[in-house]
């Protein structure tokens, strides 16, 4: 019996079962039902092993008394316990193999504790960890609020600026323009003033040249009125000077030369540079082409008028104080040839580009002008004009679109149909000097060529 006791006391049973309740009412709210029963069960279990124990020393300490030794306790004591229909089942095991379970039993909940115990500081890192987590998530969050902040406030600054950037480009393309327009109408000013000033010394030296004229004329006349006899058989006796050669005679053949060259540097030179204007412009070549080619025929129409008119003044001018042997026409073309340089040429411009305003048979953007090609104009007026003071006139040959074309006046150009009959529309004119051609021009051939009212 001692040795069973023993046992039991070194197994602390009962301080297992006291542990298992408190651990079994700390959890029975968070457990479920099955686990609670569970619970039940084991404390059932363990406290039907301490019972079958405390039986057994029971039953060995009545046998070491006598047969009839603590009779009376039982009497009083177990059978009215008996007596409540509780029974207790003979455990099946052996006293040994009992104590060695709750040894086990109380091992495992020793592990299941520490289990437990690593579990929940496990639990308080991750807890920890969570909360530093959310503390550091909570900072980006606030970081990235922020940025979003700076970069709405960038965004509505970078508006601002860019719309007062726009502004100010659009002000200064404004200004620019306008300062354009300013020096445009300074340099016009200042070709104005520089025509001015060459007409003033034009007049200056004509005057000059006018007053040695006089001088020399003045001089004739006395020296015709006077009596002397020695001049009248001398006077008599000279031969007849109107068949002398004027300066504009003598000089015909060298201008005539020098003329024709200016005429195909026009083609080489400031055709193509108007072509390559009118081209930032116009896309269709052949609008462009039509452009200078009824520029060049214009001018040549307007420069010969400007001739005919200019030559009338010139006559009337002189016809009240000419005298010699030359006649009145030859005067007034030597005349004309020493002061081209009085020629209006400006104003022979703006009737060209007047004339070609209203032509039907060319188009013009309307942001531009054709005083884009004034250069071209002005130097076909002047070639135009010198080429009426030659002994026999240059001019241009007559051009239709659509006529049949003429090998000996025109060559082709690079792009035509060149087994095509018909002239769709002229690139240059051709040079003509009565019926013989000059300097060719050019024109584009198609089989089918537009046929023009």
């Amino acid at each position: 019996m001692a040795d069973t006791l023993r046992r039991l006391t070194n197994t602390s049973s009962f301080s297992v079962l006291q542990d298992k309740l408190d651990s079994w009412h700390k959890d029975y709210h968070v457990i479920s039902c099955d686990q609670n029963l569970n619970r039940c069960c084991e404390l059932i279990e363990l406290t039907a092993k301490i019972q079958g124990q405390l039986f057994a020393i029971l039953n060995l300490t009545a046998a070491e008394g006598g047969h009839y030794a603590g009779v009376d306790t039982l009497k009083t004591r177990l059978l009215p316990w008996l007596g409540t229909c509780f029974s207790m089942a003979r455990p099946s095991v052996t006293d040994d193999t009992s104590l060695q379970l709750i040894q086990d039993s109380v091992e495992k909940d020793r592990k299941i504790k520490e289990l437990s115990f690593s579990h929940e500081s496990d639990m308080q890192k991750m807890e920890t960890q969570l909360c530093s987590t959310r503390l550091q998530l909570d900072s980006v969050r606030a970081e990235l609020i922020d940025a979003k902040n700076e970069l709405d406030e960038t965004k509505s600054k970078s508006a601002t600026t860019l719309l007062a950037t726009e502004d100010e480009i659009l002000q200064l393309k404004a200004d620019l323009r306008s300062a354009h327009e300013q020096v445009e109408i300074y340099k016009r000013k200042l070709d104005a003033l520089d025509d001015y000033e060459r007409q003033i010394r034009l007049l200056r030296d004509e005057v000059s040249y006018l007053s040695t004229e006089k001088a020399m004329l003045q001089e004739r006349l006395v020296r015709s009125r006077s009596p002397s006899p020695l001049l009248r058989p001398s006077r008599s006796s000279s031969p007849v000077r109107s068949e002398s050669p004027t300066r504009a005679q003598l000089t015909n053949s060298s201008r005539h030369a020098r003329l024709v060259s200016r005429f195909s540097d026009l083609y080489a030179v400031e055709r193509l540079e108007a072509q390559s204007l009118l081209r930032r412009y116009i896309a269709d070549l052949q609008m462009v082409q039509k452009i200078i080619f009824i520029a060049v025929v214009e001018s040549f129409k307007i420069a010969k008028l400007a001739y005919r008119q200019f030559k009338l003044r010139v006559r009337k001018t002189l016809s009240t104080s000419h005298f010699g042997p030359e006649s009145l026409e030859d005067a007034a073309v030597d005349y004309i040839v020493r002061n081209l340089d009085l020629y209006d040429v400006q104003a022979s411009v703006n009737d060209v580009i007047n004339a070609m305003n209203v032509d039907p048979h060319i188009s013009f953007p309307p942001e531009v002008d054709f005083v884009l090609i004034s250069t071209l104009i002005r130097e076909a007026c002047r070639v135009a004009f010198a080429m009426q003071t030659l002994e026999s006139p240059l001019d241009l040959a007559f051009a239709s679109d659509g006529e049949l074309y003429n090998d000996s006046r025109y060559r082709r150009s690079y792009d035509s149909e060149f087994t095509a009959p018909l002239v769709m529309y002229h690139v240059w004119p051709a040079l003509m000097e009565g019926n013989n051609v000059i300097v060719k021009g050019e024109a584009l051939t198609r089989r089918s060529a537009p046929v023009f009212l």
